[in-house]
């Protein structure tokens, strides 16, 4: 089931969106493959601590995320990969590790990388495992508000 918080906030943005429900799929390579997405559409949501502040980057499926520019980018100290027991509750209402990547609804600062930006549409996990979104890469900006950025590694 889509995220309440989510589909509230689409609807009553009148977002056109379409949710793709799937096999069940816990990495974003293998929801890739479940909603037909070349992994380079499909948008990941990774969950770091600046400073021991949760922060959200979002990048595409095949990519991983450079910690060193994410640093630079939110002129902290320590950047490092948060602890699943770190932020099981920053995401009520979500699977855990299904947030959509709405930094807004969770109160934490959103960071997409230029390469999900350069599409036309965004494809997501909806709170679960088993349900994805696609939408305007355009709708998703206005309403989630990100700082779009440089700030993946990608793979050769």
């Amino acid at each position: 089931m889509i995220a309440k918080k989510l589909k509230e906030l689409l609807d009553a943005n009148r977002i056109r969106y379409v949710t793709i429900t799937h096999s069940p799929a816990y990495t974003a390579q293998e929801l890739a493959q479940e909603v037909h997405v070349p992994g380079k559409d499909l948008a990941k949501t990774v969950i770091l601590e600046a400073d021991e502040r949760a922060i959200m980057v979002v990048l595409s499926a095949p990519d991983r995320v450079d910690v060193e520019k994410v640093r630079k980018l939110t002129a902290t100290r320590e950047v490092d990969f948060a602890s699943e027991e770190r932020f099981a509750d920053l995401f009520p209402g979500c699977e855990r590790g299904a947030a959509p990547p709405f930094g807004v609804l969770f109160d934490l600062p959103l960071y997409v990388d230029q390469r999900l930006a350069d599409e036309e549409e965004i494809v997501f996990n909806a709170g679960s495992h088993i349900e994805a979104i696609r939408m305007k890469f355009a709708d998703f900006e206005r309403l989630a508000r990100p700082q779009i950025c440089d700030l993946a590694l990608r793979p050769h």
